[in-house]
């Protein structure tokens, strides 16, 4: 199985928690009480949107089908 970074967007919810969507995910939305479950539950939905996509021969979005052929950037920090 193929790894891929995607961007979240994580926003504050009203009554407490978070909620993360994606553009690299389009339709992805989930709910969680705190950063690290919503990140959780995103990579979770991920997966199975992705599922999903083949399943039902749906495009897969681009970010996702780098990863699936096998290419994907990846940032990683660097002291310097």
């Amino acid at each position: 199985m193929a790894e891929v970074l995607i961007k979240l967007h994580l926003e504050p919810l009203d009554g407490g928690g978070y909620v993360a969507t994606s553009d690299d995910v389009p339709g992805l939305v989930v709910e969680g009480r705190t950063i690290a479950e919503t990140v959780e539950f995103a990579q979770d939905a991920v997966r199975k949107l992705y599922e999903s996509y083949l399943e039902h021969g749906d495009p897969v979005p681009p970010k996702l089908k780098e990863a699936a052929e096998g290419e994907f950037e990846l940032l990683v920090p660097v002291a310097v």
